[in-house]
């Protein structure tokens, strides 16, 4: 719970504190990164006649279903005073797969056909990744104007991602222009990650309408959906996210909320909405004296 409320109190414009309305900052230099599993097939819920007779699939096993997992990195959208993107926020979506040798001949294809397969992700595999693509895909997409700031990579606890002082990864970044550092958010904390708060969900419900056939489908799939996404709908992401933070600070940390609704869209067909969020004065000061007593 400590550890929630420092990152969450970290994300404010400590320009702003002492005016009495604390802002957060914009989110625009920090790099959210999460990894997702897309499937060939799922369980859907059909609504029928009753002189319709029931889909029927068949299938060895739920583990014979194809699946790919993917590295998602987007970052806040921004616009110019005149209301035009000047940067998307979509850095990219990684497939981790492989070509390898077909091992047995089929109908389909001789023995020795390449083929995609999913990869198996652990840190080494993570490690390789981050230095060989991740890298190069926030070099290739970052604005220019924004070189000289520093990039924060916001990556939760899970086993296969590296330290944030892994020896590896630090020498890659020394050889490139931008200087990228990685955060972890704290554990259990969903709602801080706005990949994990609302994108995932929003761009599953786009894929699932695709039906593939092959390991190349499902990822061209996913790739064009992605590209499609909305700008407008990851921005609110972003701002969902920082409800989310102030409702973190007003539960001292915890994490049994629902999460708040603002009215982006009402604000934003309006012309109105903020690129980022004030915390309550009163939440701001409960969160700093409830943080001491933490501490004491």
């Amino acid at each position: 719970m400590k550890d929630r409320m420092k990152f969450c109190l970290s994300m404010l414009d400590e320009t702003t504190i002492e005016t009495g309305r604390p802002k957060f900052n914009t989110m625009h230099n920090i790099v959210h990164i999460d990894e997702k599993w897309f499937y060939m097939t799922k369980n859907r819920n059909y609504y029928l006649l009753d002189e319709e007779e029931e889909p029927t699939r068949t299938i060895q096993s739920g583990a014979s279903i194809g699946k790919v997992m993917f590295l998602t990195v987007v970052v806040q959208p921004k616009w110019d005073s005149e209301g035009n993107v000047t940067f998307s926020g979509k850095i990219g979506i990684l497939p981790f797969v492989k070509e390898v040798p077909a091992q047995r001949k089929s109908d389909n294809r001789p023995r020795g056909t390449m083929e995609t397969k999913s990869m198996k992700v652990n840190r080494k595999v993570m490690r390789e990744f981050m230095i060989d693509n991740l890298l190069s895909a926030i070099q290739s997409a970052w604005p220019e104007n924004d070189v000289g700031k520093t990039i924060f990579i916001q990556q939760d606890n899970a086993k296969p991602h590296i330290l944030p002082n892994d020896p590896k990864n630090l020498a890659a970044v020394e050889s490139i222009v931008l200087d990228i550092r990685l955060i972890q958010q704290p554990a259990n904390s969903l709602d801080l990650n706005g990949l994990d708060l609302g994108f995932f969900s929003s761009l599953q419900s786009l894929t699932d309408c695709v039906s593939p056939r092959t390991f190349q489908d499902l990822i061209q799939g996913v790739l064009e959906e992605f590209e499609n996404y909305e700008v407008y709908k990851l921005n609110r992401v972003f701002l969902s996210l920082q409800a989310c933070m102030i409702e973190n600070l007003n539960h001292a940390g915890g994490n049994g909320y629902k999460i708040p609704h603002v009215n982006k869209e009402r604000l934003e067909s309006l012309g109105v909405l903020p690129l980022r969020l004030a915390c309550p004065q009163e939440v701001y000061a409960n969160a700093i004296h409830n943080l001491q007593l933490m501490e004491c």
